[in-house]
């Protein structure tokens, strides 16, 4: 038998500000930050992480990305869609954003219908520091 993709373990977003990054997430999206040395690193370089449920995103200064990487790793070419723990509460996010000041919405920060992997859903699209498209 063939074995077949269960998961996504992680990705990784190259990003202008690592810092603004991690920021960003954690503040408007809940992430928590982390930070780990790779068993590649025997000089002890310390690499950033963003956690959400079983996932993560490993994040890459520009400039300084780890190898191997994209062939084309740059920031803002990103489009990811992320799943709410409680899609009733979309709303409550929305407004948050808003209150925030510092979100840059798309979309004129309607909600909106969209097709994801399980089939329809209610989205809301806002950037990130680097210009990433966050759904």
């Amino acid at each position: 038998m063939t074995a077949t993709v269960k998961c996504l373990d992680h990705l990784v977003l190259t990003c202008a500000d690592v810092h603004a990054t991690v920021a960003f997430y954690t503040t408007h999206l809940g992430m928590r930050a982390s930070e780990f040395v790779s068993p590649k690193d025997a000089d002890g370089t310390v690499r950033r992480a963003l956690h959400f449920g079983a996932q993560k995103i490993n994040l890459h200064q520009r400039g300084a990305e780890f190898e191997p990487k994209a062939k084309t790793a740059l920031p803002g070419t990103a489009d990811l869609c992320f799943e709410l723990d409680d899609e009733s509460k979309l709303e409550d996010v929305q407004r948050r954003l808003k209150v925030a000041g510092d979100v840059t919405f798309d979309e004129k920060g309607d909600i909106v219908y969209r097709t994801g992997a399980k089939g329809r859903m209610r989205s809301l699209y806002i950037r990130d520091p680097d210009g990433n498209l966050i759904e």
